[in-house]
């Protein structure tokens, strides 16, 4: 059996962050995804894509260890959030936003992996807008945010304010706002929550 695979350590640069805003390249990754649109506080919809990404997720991970001799960590939950107009994008008002919610999966895992996991997985009303992709960010900013998702506002505009420093800029509805959920948040008080903040730069 080969090594288990995590590939948090192998991307560390992405998937470690501190207080102060920094650049990094993130390369071409594969994505386990589904896209919505509400607030992911009391949508039910939210709360059933995360469960389906999760559930598919382990069974790629299962599938892949007995299939394919590949043993792996599954990643954590991510998510992409704009909305249609930027200018009404607030962390106060959350019904219409936008989102992709994704988990990062290894090179190996392949299409057809994923459609013999999706066929394992219980039927929901999420499960058939599932999709596997690719997701091309490149240069990025990004920082870490230790608090409740309601407190970002403030570490959202240090990262705005350090990417414009230089004179570079980003277009939310195009370079959309990313977060990187490290901490379980069903066990862990929302003042300890861990999220790595990014945002793509032009």
């Amino acid at each position: 059996m080969a090594e288990k695979l995590d590939l948090k350590k192998k991307l560390k640069e992405l998937y470690t962050a501190s207080s102060s805003p920094a650049f990094v390249t993130v390369p071409l990754l594969k994505i386990l995804s589904v896209d919505g649109v509400s607030d992911p506080n009391t949508s039910q919809v939210f709360q059933q894509a995360v469960e389906a990404l999760f559930s598919v997720a382990y069974k790629l991970k299962f599938s892949a260890k007995k299939e394919l001799g590949r043993d792996y960590a599954v990643m954590p939950l991510e998510g992409l959030w704009w909305a249609a107009d930027m200018a009404r994008f607030s962390v106060e008002r959350k019904e219409g936003w936008q989102w992709t919610i994704f988990i990062v999966q290894p090179e190996f895992i392949t299409e057809s992996i994923v459609a013999a996991a999706v066929r394992k997985t219980k039927p929901s009303a999420v499960l058939g807008q599932l999709k596997f992709e690719e997701l091309a960010e490149g240069l990025c900013a990004q920082v870490l945010h230790v608090g409740s998702f309601a407190s970002e506002g403030p570490t959202i505009t240090r990262l705005h304010e350090f990417i414009k420093a230089p004179g570079r800029s980003f277009n939310g509805t195009v370079q959309k706002h990313h977060e990187i959920y490290l901490s379980d948040m069903r066990r862990t008080p929302a003042e300890k929550l861990r999220t790595i903040l990014r945002q793509p730069v032009v």
